[in-house]
C-alpha cells in the first residue's frame, strides 16, 4: 500500500470522539433539552432567582444589613392585621374562584349549543372583559360604585332601594372586589371549558340518551368526568392568580376601610414599598407559598389519579 493510500484512509477514517459527538447531537432527550434551554434560562431568570431572592430578603432586618431569620414572621403572626389579612385573601379567592367557575361553565354550556357562526360572535364579545387590562377596566367599575354618582345606584334607587355604600363599608367592599374579580376571570373559564366541551365525543351522549339518561345525569356521568382534569386545572391556575391578585384591590379600595379589604399582594405592597419594609413585605408575599402549594398537591394528585384510573 503506498503513501498516498495510507493518507487518504487516514482522512476518511472517524477521528476519535467524532461518532460518540455525532450519536450524542442525534439523541431526541439531548435534542429536547436544547431546545427548551431558553425557557429554562427565562425561568430561572425571571421565576426562581426573583423567589430565592424574596426568601433571602425575607430573613433581614428592615435596613437589610443583617439577617434575622424567622423574625418577620414571629412579627407579622403577632399583628392582628395580618390575620385579618390571611382571612380575607382566603374568602375573597375561594369565593371568586367558585363564582368564576360555575358562571365559566354555564356560558360554556350556552355558546357549545349555538351555531358555530353565532358561537364565534358571542365568544369574542364574552371574552372582552378578560382581554382589557383589569386596571383599566377596574376604573369603569370604580366610577360605578361611586358614592355620588354610582350608576349601579341609581339603577337601584329606580326600584325603590336606598343606595348602597360599596366602597365605604367592609362588607359591601369585599363584595364589590369580588364582583370585579368574578367579571374579569369568567371569560377564561368560560373559554377553557368550551375547549374541554368539544373534546367530549358525541357517541357518549347518544350512548347516555339511548339508556334513557336525563340532561342532568347526562351533565353528572358524562360531561363532568370527561371535563374533570380541565376543571381540575382552570381552578387551580385561577386560585394562584386570584391570591395574587393587586391591581383590582389598589384601584377599588386600597385596602380600605380600616384596612379590611387587603390581601396578599396589597398588604405585601403597602408594608414592604409604602412603609418602607422591604423584607417584612417579601415575608407577607411568602406566606402564600404555603397555602398554594397545599392547594396544588391536592389538585394534582386527583389529576393523577384520575390519569391512572383512564389507562
Amino acid at each position: 500500500m503506498s503513501a498516498d493510500t495510507l493518507s487518504v484512509d487516514t482522512r476518511l477514517a472517524p477521528q476519535p470522539g467524532t461518532g460518540s459527538l455525532r450519536r450524542f447531537t442525534r439523541r431526541r432527550s439531548t435534542i429536547a433539552f436544547l431546545m427548551t434551554l431558553p425557557l429554562l434560562l427565562v425561568i430561572v431568570c425571571l421565576v426562581a432567582y426573583p423567589a430565592a431572592y424574596g426568601v433571602y430578603l425575607s430573613t433581614l432586618n428592615r435596613t437589610m444589613e443583617r439577617s434575622i431569620g424567622l423574625g418577620n414572621f414571629e412579627i407579622l403572626f403577632d399583628t392582628d392585621t395580618f390575620w385579618n389579612v390571611v382571612w380575607q385573601s382566603c374568602i375573597f379567592a375561594i369565593t371568586a374562584v367558585i363564582a368564576k367557575a360555575l358562571i365559566g361553565f354555564w356560558l360554556a354550556h350556552m355558546l357549545h349549543h349555538i351555531p358555530t357562526k353565532g358561537q364565534r360572535k358571542w365568544r369574542g364579545m364574552l371574552l372582552v372583559p378578560w382581554v382589557i387590562p383589569p386596571a383599566l377596566s377596574t376604573l369603569g367599575w370604580w366610577w360605578m360604585y361611586d358614592p355620588s354618582y354610582s350608576s349601579i345606584n341609581y339603577l337601584i334607587s329606580i326600584v325603590g332601594a336606598p343606595p348602597v355604600p360599596w366602597l365605604g363599608e367592609p362588607i359591601w367592599a369585599r363584595a364589590a372586589i369580588i364582583i370585579v374579580n368574578v367579571w374579569v376571570g369568567a371569560p377564561f373559564f368560560m373559554i377553557m371549558y368550551l375547549a374541554a366541551l368539544k373534546s367530549v365525543p358525541e357517541q357518549l351522549y347518544e350512548a347516555a340518551a339511548i339508556d334513557g339518561a336525563t340532561g342532568f345525569q347526562r351533565l353528572r356521568y358524562v360531561t363532568v368526568p370527561m371535563m374533570a382534569n380541565i376543571i381540575s386545572i382552570t381552578v387551580l391556575f385561577s386560585l394562584i392568580v386570584t391570591f395574587a391578585n393587586y391591581d383590582i384591590v389598589r384601584v377599588l379600595t386600597n385596602g380600605g376601610p380600616r384596612d379590611l379589604t387587603h390581601v396578599f399582594a396589597s398588604y405585601a405592597f403597602q408594608v414592604g414599598i409604602l412603609s418602607g419594609n422591604i423584607p417584612r413585605g417579601a415575608a407577607v408575599s411568602l406566606f402564600m407559598l404555603p397555602i398554594l402549594a397545599v392547594c396544588a398537591f391536592f389538585v394534582l394528585r386527583g389529576v393523577t389519579r384520575r390519569n391512572k384510573e383512564q389507562m
